[in-house]
């Protein structure tokens, strides 16, 4: 059966899949190598991936990341009191999912300066190293002081932490993280697999679907950043 596709457009289960293997056999075609035409057709796909879609991890990125951490270390140890250089360590560290030595930095330069982005971020570090009471009490200190605070990513990373524990909790934090987020599609397709985690398979379709609509609403400019979680709901709802 015919579907409409996250594009908007015409679709079938499948095209995707065909379009990679013609895409294969032209490689395979020119080069007339298989091991040569299967490198060649990876680094296609990496490169498309990474150009309109996003699900590969980037190669780049920890390289430019690692030496930027290098550089604020030397810079720390010249300026020991640079609280600035202290928190983009910490949150170099958070992208590097280090949470404890993430919470180090923050927890000094806390002692000198402190907002509700920095509480979140202590707070989401106790949420990552297991001490959820803590880490939620954190959260919500940093949300009392500013509702709007990273753009209400708190309420995304509460309803994360307590999905095992308290699904009820999560789907209340994740409808809250959609409020903030209208045009969210990562919001919806969370919150579809936390309603898929609690067997409720129609509100999960439901959430899938609208991330869908949420995508096609989008103006072009935006859909770089969304594409990858209406692709994921998409995915969800076919299987």
């Amino acid at each position: 059966m015919w579907k409409t596709g996250i594009y908007g457009k015409i679709s079938a289960p499948g095209v995707a899949l065909l379009s990679k293997f013609f895409l294969f056999a032209l490689i395979f075609w020119l080069v007339r190598n298989p091991i040569a035409a299967l490198l060649i057709f990876f680094v296609v796909l990496y490169a498309l991936d990474r150009r309109f879609v996003g699900l590969f991890p980037s190669f780049l990125e920890p390289i430019k990341r690692n030496r930027r951490l290098a550089a604020l270390k030397r810079e720390l140890a010249q300026q020991p009191h640079n609280v600035s250089g202290k928190l983009e360590v910490a949150r170099i560290y958070i992208e590097k999912r280090n949470y404890s030595e993430a919470l180090r930095y923050l927890e000094q330069a806390s002692e000198v300066y402190e907002s509700a982005d920095v509480i979140y971020e202590r707070g989401l570090c106790k949420l990552k190293l297991g001490d959820i009471r803590e880490g939620e009490r954190l959260i919500l200190q940093s949300l009392d002081m500013n509702p709007r605070v990273k753009y209400g990513e708190p309420y995304l990373r509460l309803g994360e932490a307590f999905a095992e524990s308290d699904p009820d909790k999560a789907v209340s934090f994740l409808r809250q993280y959609r409020d903030v987020h209208s045009s969210s599609c990562e919001a919806n397709y969370k919150l579809g697999r936390l309603y898929e985690k609690l067997g409720s398979r129609q509100e999960a379709r439901q959430a899938y679907e609208e991330a869908l609509s949420i995508y096609r609403a989008l103006p072009r400019y935006k859909r770089r950043a969304e594409r990858r979680w209406a692709l994921l709901s998409r995915l969800r709802l076919m299987f």
